[in-house]
């Protein structure tokens, strides 16, 4: 997959990505097995489970862009109980964390990034709720299990966006040198907001000394 300038263009890229080729790559994994399983009837059954699934998560985001939170959180709460294993379900958690961050529940948001890392195949979303995860922990002052979860990342495209979280943890701690040092890594990475990042090392060199 190419790198995305944002984490936010990565899980839209994958959005698009699963609407157009999801269901052929199931139907070619399955063809395989028709023999043992049927085709047919087991193809069938995942047409219909994909196309409810689907309008189900249409439904979500209208409800997102309605500014109807109630009903979106509704949606995709049915769509995780009733399709768990399909790229909706991992999707409509993300949305369904983000709703919730809206309304100042982290606790709620968190269980839904945990859901995404216990339950995702796809590595760019589970690193997505990585990174989220991490935020919040880290606004909450959590550091040490900020640390935790980024402690488990993939060594990816998305390093230099951790690299950033390890600077805000030093940061949060005075430890200024080891902040500079992350900062500093994480320029040398794809980041979604380099401006940021630099005015947060620039502002370590001004302010900080070599603490």
């Amino acid at each position: 997959m190419s790198v995305y300038d944002t984490e936010e263009e990565q899980v839209e890229a994958l959005k698009k990505w699963w609407n157009e080729n999801g269901r052929s790559i199931v139907g070619g994994i399955v063809l395989g097995l028709g023999a043992v399983f049927g085709w047919q009837a087991w193809s069938q059954h995942q047409d219909q489970t994909a196309a409810s699934a689907s309008l189900r998560y249409e439904k979500m985001g209208q409800a997102i862009q309605a500014g109807n939170s109630e009903s979106a959180m509704k949606q995709g709460e049915k769509i995780i109980k009733d399709w768990p294993d399909t790229a909706y379900g991992v999707l409509a958690a993300l949305d369904l964390a983000k709703l919730k961050l809206d309304q100042g529940d982290t606790a709620g948001a968190n269980a839904q990034y945990e859901w995404v890392l216990a339950n995702s195949s796809d590595s760019s979303l589970r690193q997505v709720a990585r990174l989220r995860l991490a935020r919040v922990l880290i606004s909450s002052n959590d550091l040490e299990g900020a640390e935790a979860v980024i402690a488990k990342a993939d060594k990816d495209n998305f390093a230099g966006e951790f690299a950033v979280l390890r600077g805000d943890i030093a940061n949060a701690r005075k430890d200024y040198a080891e902040a500079r040092s992350a900062y500093t890594d994480a320029l040398t990475s794809e980041i979604g907001n380099r401006r940021l990042v630099r005015m947060k090392l620039d502002n370590l060199a001004a302010g900080k000394g070599d603490k």
